[in-house]
């Protein structure tokens, strides 16, 4: 049984991969401990727990944070995707796949972290957003092509120890070629169907 809110506590419903976990918690637990101490889910991993080595980066609404910087309470109400909720079943999120195909993860400690990252530096460069090594930032220079510099510069919030940087720029480069391409494919059938309504209307 949950111990009841105190003036140092609350009760908060956490939705972390589609499911909701209504727990109470210390003001002062962090969303890694809340994640990993009471609701099991060790997957994100704790490494410097100081916010410098990105072990503990999970998705919030979407973008990267370190888990060990964030309160729990302040998570209530926000989208929490952890590495848990990566895959569909026994299908491995491409980016999941890609490091393993490439052997981007080693011993596996920082893995969680940067396969997180990873979907969020795809969904922001695909977003157009620049980085610090993007040479043109003008808007009408478009988004940046996501070279090896670039992967590099938008990963490096997330430490590996085992220095496996380079199968991990590779994992990255190959998951975001599957992203775009899935991309194309969707914005093609869509012009499609809209060709096909167009022609239906005309006639």
């Amino acid at each position: 049984m949950a111990p009841a809110p105190s003036s140092t506590s609350s009760a908060v419903i956490l939705n972390i991969n589609g499911e909701k976990h209504q727990l109470t918690v210390d003001h002062r637990t962090t969303l890694l401990d809340a994640l990993r101490e009471r609701l099991d889910l060790t997957g994100t991993k704790k490494g410097c727990d100081q916010g410098q080595c990105g072990a503990c980066t999970v998705l919030v609404d979407g973008r990267r944070a370190v888990s060990c910087l964030n309160l729990a309470v302040a998570a209530e109400g926000r989208e929490i995707t952890t590495i848990e909720g990566m895959a569909e079943g026994d299908r491995l999120h491409p980016v999941q796949q890609a490091f393993l195909d490439l052997d981007g993860y080693q011993c596996g400690y920082c893995t969680p972290g940067q396969i997180c990252s990873a979907i969020a530096v795809i969904e922001e460069h695909a977003a157009g957003w620049p980085s610090a090594a993007t040479e043109d930032v003008r808007p009408e220079a478009g988004p940046p092509p996501l070279t090896p510099d670039e992967i590099r510069e938008r990963m490096s919030g997330n430490l590996c120890r085992c220095g496996a940087y380079v199968s991990i720029v590779q994992a990255v480069t190959r998951a975001a070629e599957a992203h775009q391409a899935a991309a194309h494919d969707d914005d093609r059938a869509e012009q499609d169907e809209t060709d096909k309504t167009t022609e239906e209307t005309a006639a």
